[in-house]
């Protein structure tokens, strides 16, 4: 957990100082029945107002200098609790950007979202429920019995066994409560997972009819939660009736024996009043410490989850962290190659993709085909290097992908995933992703290739067209041709398509794939389709089935030589449209 305590770096001071000026505060409580118990002794009894006045206003006093001290330390352990939240919050953020698809993919989005809020804002509360009463609550629970003593060494027992019973009733409720807070923090993670699933698949579950069931599960889930909150919370509930009980009888106590002593003189009637009131003070604090403890078990719990995350080495670190420096391509290579490469998913029983070995050639334009789950996508994203090859190699001009510093990779490779994503803002900011100082002739230039000038002129603000969360005021296919505009605004060296058309009608994806053709020329384009007439044109087509090569070569020489290609395309079309294609 040190690794945490990191971020309270920039904020010592007031680290040091929000506790200081509490323990001042509690100085101040703790003379308060001292001047109480003078009023009562020498003012009221002897009936001397101008003592009175005088206690009077220096209890005002104490009340003041406290009350400014209090704010003072709220004001610095709120700065430094939301400094630290903050450091911590942009640190993490920044480490899950440099975890690789295989970190993200075994770790979750729900799990990711419940660390980056409501884990972050339990440390935050942490730290400044620690700042605020670390040193007030025990400091005044021992000067109060301090200065019970001072007052009276007969009555500091009872005021010994107060608190230490107090303290035993704290105890065991919290060693009951703690682990279920643990485990309502843990249910949290699956009632964000149900939510997530429910928002993004909303279509889905209307298009079946799954409401109900969806209600049923999500409500069942947050039954749970809510039945380990309400018992944690029932259970928290004993803690202020038994304590008061037991203050009450303490105070009993202090009555029944501190009238005896004041009878016999021993004591006055303000050190009974004094007695009474440092026993709440004790029972006060110590409820105070026990919200503390909860409060910090609480953070320590979602400390743990935070580290855990910090703590997850990226597979796939960034060259130019080691000092890698930008490559320049070899001369005469190929623009991709695959050199015997094997794939296989972490904790994956068989490998995605087996052996693949082939070149593309700057300027070729390659279709990959292949039935579900014959490791299409997967091909593509090993040469973004979103994942690592498990055997063999991936070069790009002539270097390994993994020599490549990332900001160069990714400036070379535009990628069109096959979920369309677009951003708030609007079309021009959206467009400018990849290439921020992008001219608005580059940006048409573009969306005249992907079939998307015709429909953004249509709209009344043009460029400055308005793009609310995730682009839902467009079309599918709108969407998918942005996002293709997008990727060729920067004029990358490699585009990758993966299946980013599915959402276009034919004709469509017909001009989309002839503009591509003929206006990127040099640009090597992987265009990755279930549909035969998506890559039937391209100057090799490779063919995956089951993760392995199937079949290279043109549309004509694979309906001779691939059966697997064959059988797609007669899937697709007739017997006729194939015969003509060759």
């Amino acid at each position: 957990m040190h690794r945490l305590l990191r971020y309270l770096k920039g904020y010592e001071r007031e680290t040091v100082l929000a506790p200081l000026f509490k323990m001042l505060e509690a100085c101040f409580e703790l003379l308060v029945p001292l001047v109480v118990a003078a009023i009562v002794d020498t003012g009221i009894q002897n009936r001397d107002v101008g003592q009175i006045a005088r206690q009077g206003g220096l209890l005002v006093l104490l009340a003041v200098v406290g009350l400014a001290s209090s704010v003072t330390a709220q004001y610095f352990a709120a700065k430094t609790a939301l400094g630290y939240g903050t450091a911590l919050r942009r640190d993490l953020y920044h480490h899950i950007n440099t975890l690789s698809y295989t970190e993200l993919d075994g770790i979750g989005t729900p799990t990711l979202v419940t660390r980056m809020t409501s884990d972050i804002n339990q440390l935050q509360n942490g730290v400044n429920m620690t700042l605020r009463l670390l040193l007030r609550s025990p400091f005044i629970v021992i000067g109060a019995l301090i200065m019970a003593l001072s007052i009276s060494p007969q009555m500091t027992a009872w005021f010994l066994l107060v608190t230490v019973l107090i303290s035993l009733v704290i105890y065991l409720i919290m060693r009951i409560t703690v682990p279920r807070y643990h485990q309502a923090q843990s249910m949290l993670d699956k009632v964000t997972l149900l939510t997530r699933e429910n928002y993004v698949g909303t279509r889905v579950v209307r298009a079946f009819s799954r409401q109900e069931d969806e209600i049923r599960d999500f409500t069942k889930t947050n039954d749970t939660l809510k039945k380990v909150q309400t018992t944690a919370g029932r259970i928290s509930a004993l803690m202020n009736p038994m304590t008061y009980l037991i203050v009450n009888f303490g105070i009993i106590v202090v009555l029944v024996r501190g009238g005896a002593l004041v009878n016999d003189g021993a004591l006055t009637q303000g050190e009974i009043i004094a007695l009474i009131s440092y026993m709440n003070q004790i029972l006060t604090n110590l409820l105070r410490m026990a919200d503390l403890v909860i409060s910090v078990t609480r953070a320590l719990a979602s400390g743990i989850r935070v580290n855990e995350l910090l703590k997850t080495p990226t597979g796939m670190p960034d060259p130019a962290e080691s000092g890698a420096k930008e490559l320049a391509p070899a001369e005469g290579a190929p623009a991709v190659t695959f050199d015997h490469v094997t794939f296989t998913y972490k904790d994956a029983g068989a490998p995605s993709l087996t052996d693949l070995d082939f070149r593309a050639m700057s300027g070729q334009t390659i279709g990959v085909i292949g039935g579900t789950g014959s490791g299409k996508s997967t091909l593509v994203n090993l040469i973004a290097r979103f994942y690592d090859a498990t055997e063999g190699k991936v070069e790009l001009y002539g270097h390994d992908v993994r020599q490549y510093p990332f900001a160069q990779l990714r400036t070379m490779i535009g990628v069109v995933p096959q979920r369309a994503v677009l951003f708030t803002g609007t079309i021009r900011d959206n467009m400018r992703w990849a290439c921020p100082n992008a001219t608005d002739e580059q940006i048409w230039a573009a969306l005249e290739i992907a079939q998307a000038a015709d429909f953004v002129r249509g709209k009344p603000k043009g460029l400055d067209e308005p793009v609310e969360t995730a682009g839902r005021n467009f079309s599918g296919g709108q969407r998918q041709r942005l996002t293709i505009a997008r990727a060729l605004v920067p004029r990358p060296a490699v585009l990758i398509l993966d299946d980013s058309a599915s959402a276009l009608d034919y004709a469509t994806d017909a001009a989309l794939r002839k503009a591509l053709k003929e206006k990127t020329s040099g640009m090597t384009v992987f265009i990755v389709s279930q549909r035969a007439t998506a890559v039937q044109r391209a100057d090799r087509i490779l063919v995956l089935d089951d993760g392995a090569l199937a079949g290279s070569g043109t549309h004509a020489e694979l309906l001779k030589t691939c059966e697997v290609y064959r059988e797609i395309c007669l899937s697709q079309l007739s017997r006729e449209e194939v015969e003509k294609t060759v």
